[in-house]
């Protein structure tokens, strides 16, 4: 059985959180390690904030160029059939022939760098024409009243009916930008992807 995807716990655990969802797209519930598990949340959240409290400035990108590497090790010592790749600058657009777009109809998925206000992690799990679907760990309410207004655009909206797979569809042209606007991956220095398969069903879908 497939898990539904979850939500952060705190203001600052968007990384390893999306990373286990991750896990919990590609992969049945019987088939996840829990030692896998247990290490995404162990080596994520790396940073310390100003004031010099851990955690509290989220994962940083050598976290996740990391657990790319880790995870693939993971898959061979472990027989676990997990492939992952990390990338950055450039590489990380969404368009026909991209890595991330090759990704996705190969049958994976991709953690993404965006911002929400701050610097974010997302789930980007699958391309619909000229949108995006992704599952935003940051719980977010469209009926509260208090809910960011970036959010009033078509450009973003919220979806209920998939919960193990998205619950946002967000244009590609939005994504795209070098802007620092709501789920938008902004300059090219800032960019990032960790793209996961599960090599038991990606030769299906070469």
């Amino acid at each position: 059985m497939k898990n539904l995807l979850n939500y952060q716990t705190s203001e600052y655990d968007c990384g390893p959180v999306s990373l286990l969802n991750g896990i919990r797209y590609l992969f049945e519930r019987e088939e996840i390690l829990p030692d896998l598990v247990k290490f995404i949340m162990l080596y994520c959240m790396d940073t310390y904030n100003e004031a010099g409290e851990l955690c509290k400035r989220g994962t940083s990108t050598a976290a996740m160029s990391y657990m790319t590497c880790w995870m693939n090790h993971f898959g061979e010592v472990r027989n676990f059939p997990i492939s992952c790749e990390f990338i950055t600058g450039k590489e990380v657009v969404l368009e026909p022939g991209s890595r991330l777009n090759n990704a996705i109809e190969k049958g994976g998925v991709a953690v993404i760098h965006v911002f929400l206000e701050v610097a974010h992690y997302v789930l980007l799990t699958g391309i619909e024409k000229d949108r995006a679907l992704i599952f935003d760990p940051f719980y977010e309410e469209e009926d509260d009243p208090e809910l960011d207004e970036e959010y009033f655009t078509d450009e973003i909206k919220f979806l209920y009916d998939s919960p193990k797979k998205a619950n946002r569809s967000v244009s590609i042209s939005r994504l795209n930008r070098t802007s620092t606007d709501y789920y938008e991956m902004g300059d090219f220095s800032f960019r990032q992807a960790l793209i996961m398969y599960n090599t038991a069903s990606k030769a299906d879908n070469l």
